[in-house]
């Protein structure tokens, strides 16, 4: 079966007028976080916070999988030798499986007391792109196809020079690996988590880097699309339009309200990103594919954010499901982070006054994976 992500992107890059919007439900939390991974369990005991299993967590995607309405569906290398490989979920769907082919220590989140996040980012990678084609060590050209080709490469850049050549580095090792053996990749950029100095304007640095990055890059080696921050209309206009072959897509940041998620991906498109991944602000949705039905609804121009909001409230109470906050509270916008590791962007973030940075690095924690 055809792609839609394939076909997307075709359509795309010969006019950037059409309606076309890429969708993808980022299911790699477990490359990120500990036993918090899969969110919240429905299980409350006491007070006490308690988890969804990895079980729980994959029968969620192959819910999505099923549904057919997203693009792509972003796991660990781990998850996709389950789903892709050993089940072949993804055989008769035009959904595009992919896995997360690097890691950075900006995103190492596991454990409560960690200072990794805090620290300058700094690349390196658990993933075998061998493994998650075919699942062997090394695998021929003919079986390159049976599990994911395409896959999420991380880099953030801090104004550090020694930091960020090294991150420059590993990316180019990568390419000319990935482009050997014939796996896509697309671009995740963050917002600077441990900068050296502290930029003036921080979306115009991300932007510069990112532009500067590619200048180099050609062939199968490019980027499929980009991931970042949405940091407004100004910056996502600025960098879209700089470049016709450049696709430029959003992650979605922790979960904030149904409309904080709903106008995100509205405006982002409409000021020129085709493209939006969205992981916490699924995962933490009161009922995902719903959730899910209603993002494809908007990336397609089909509803408004608010109407969108009430919808799915509606479609809540149909379903028997009691929303996490009131409709009016759901209609609001909230501030929330932009990255995994919590730092503050143009979609807000920050931290309470009067705390000490260890407090204010857990609470942001716990934050983050509430969502």
């Amino acid at each position: 079966m055809r792609k839609s992500l394939d076909c997307k992107i075709e359509r795309i890059l010969a006019d950037r007028s059409c309606n076309d919007f890429i969708l993808a439900d980022a299911k790699d939390a477990d490359m990120a976080y500990g036993l918090a991974a899969p969110g919240l369990s429905p299980e409350q005991h006491g007070g006490e916070a308690r988890f969804k299993t990895l079980d729980q967590y994959r029968a969620q995607i192959r819910e999505v999988i099923a549904q057919g309405l997203v693009d792509i569906v972003l796991m660990s290398a781990s998850t996709n030798e389950v789903l892709t490989l050993r089940e072949r979920l993804f055989e008769n769907s035009a959904i595009t499986p992919a896995i997360r082919a690097n890691d950075a220590t900006d995103i190492w989140l596991a454990g409560a007391e960690g200072v990794y996040p805090t620290l300058p980012s700094r690349p390196f990678r658990t993933a075998s792109l061998d493994q998650a084609m075919c699942g062997k060590t090394s695998c021929l050209p003919e079986e390159r196809k049976r599990g994911a080709d395409l896959g999420l490469y991380s880099i953030t850049f801090n104004n550090d020079l020694e930091r960020d050549w090294a991150s420059l580095t590993a990316y180019a090792e990568f390419r000319r690996e990935a482009a050997g053996k014939g796996f896509r990749h697309f671009l995740e950029v963050f917002s600077p988590n441990a900068p050296a100095n502290v930029p003036g304007d921080v979306p115009k640095f991300v932007s510069d880097h990112i532009v500067r990055t590619l200048a180099g890059v050609a062939g199968k080696e490019r980027p499929v699309f980009l991931k970042i921050p949405y940091y407004g209309p100004a910056a996502m206009e600025a960098l879209a339009r700089y470049d016709s072959e450049l696709i430029v897509g959003i992650l979605g940041g922790s979960a904030g309200t149904t409309f904080d998620a709903f106008q995100m991906l509205w405006e982002a498109k409409k000021y020129g990103a085709r493209v939006a991944l969205y992981g916490r602000k699924i995962n933490n949705a009161e009922h995902q594919t719903t959730f899910i039905r209603f993002l494809r609804a908007l990336a397609d121009g089909e509803i408004l954010p608010v109407e969108a909001v009430r919808a799915y409230h509606s479609e809540l109470g149909k379903l028997g499901i009691r929303p996490r906050r009131p409709l009016e509270e759901d209609l609001q916008s909230m501030k929330t982070s932009d990255s995994y590791g919590g730092g503050s962007g143009a979609s807000g973030g920050g931290s309470p006054s009067g705390m000490n940075d260890k407090v204010r690095r857990n609470l942001e924690r716990w934050n983050r994976v509430l969502g």
